[in-house]
């Protein structure tokens, strides 16, 4: 162990990356500035899964660790579709979720905006001949943004965010 911590010490490996942290604080601060100006310093998204392998789910969820902290920039992921501005749609639209989607795209108040996460919303021509997958095309909901990536990481959903907000009237 002493021979692993004395050639860390003489190659100086960082454990940090500097410029990755101040690209990430450069892009939150900026975030941060749209939500308040926009949505009044609060952004409530509703994630909605539907269909999808949860990779996307996960890096979501490391948004909200002490790192990104998408919190204290004014970012809530929310429960109810009722207290939601967005929805962050991730997955193919299966059959089963499709008239849900629906009712808590209804239930938002309006306007709403949908963003749909990762590549799986994108993939219908895998998936046109199963019975069981509808699609995110066949929601005929105005889709506002796309986040891309399988699975996107934190700092492109939040890079995401970012162009989604520039994007608003």
């Amino acid at each position: 162990m002493i021979k692993f911590w004395k050639k860390r010490a003489e190659n100086s490996i960082a454990t940090r990356h500097l410029k990755f942290d101040k690209d990430l604080e450069e892009i939150k601060k900026e975030l941060k500035s749209k939500i308040g100006k926009k949505f009044a310093g609060s952004l409530a998204i509703r994630m909605v899964s539907s269909g999808s392998c949860n990779a996307c789910e996960a890096e979501c969820n490391a948004l909200l660790n002490p790192y990104y902290d998408l919190e204290r920039l004014g970012i809530h992921f929310v429960a109810s579709p009722r207290h939601a501005d967005a929805m962050l749609l991730s997955g193919v639209v299966g059959v089963n979720m499709y008239h849900h989607i629906l009712d808590a795209y209804h239930q938002m108040p309006q306007p709403a905006y949908i963003i749909t996460l990762g590549d799986c919303p994108l993939l219908e021509g895998t998936f046109e001949k199963s019975v069981a997958i509808k699609g995110a095309k066949s929601l005929d909901l105005p889709i506002f943004h796309h986040i891309a990536g399988c699975p996107p990481e934190p700092k492109e959903i939040i890079e995401g965010l970012l162009t989604f907000l520039k994007h608003l009237p």
